[in-house]
């Protein structure tokens, strides 16, 4: 999957959470100051080039859609950081974050429960099969 550049990412996210919508309704979504029709049209043609949105035609207009989840892109994109920043090591990433942002031992604790309760989700997944 290909990285997004920071327009391209913004136009998704409002796809994402418009699920399906022309470029009119992208603009709608956009900061001020608004960009141009051509600029958010381009970028949604390059966006449909790279495999990230389709497009439906509705009378003489398209209604785009993303192809990609969003949940999928979050996922490549947080294993390219941590690839390219930390080595790889999520541990690295964490203990990172945790002095920039100078965590707490309960927010900590907080995120350690989280965690866990992902790994036994997984765990009941996989003794179902």
């Amino acid at each position: 999957m290909k990285q997004l550049t920071k327009a391209e990412e913004e136009v998704m996210q409002i796809l994402w959470q418009l699920e399906k919508g022309n470029v009119a309704s992208i603009i709608e979504k956009l900061p001020v100051p608004k960009p141009a029709y051509n600029t958010i049209s381009t970028i949604v043609r390059i966006l449909e080039s790279k495999g990230f949105v389709g497009h439906e035609q509705e009378g003489r207009g398209h209604i785009y859609f993303p192809l990609v989840k969003k949940t999928d892109y979050s996922n490549q994109s947080i294993t390219q950081l941590v690839d390219k920043y930390f080595q790889g090591s999520f541990k690295s990433m964490v203990s990172f974050f945790m002095k920039k942002n100078d965590m707490s031992l309960t927010e900590l604790e907080a995120v350690m429960k989280e965690i866990q309760k992902q790994d036994n989700s997984l765990d009941e997944k996989i003794n179902k099969s």
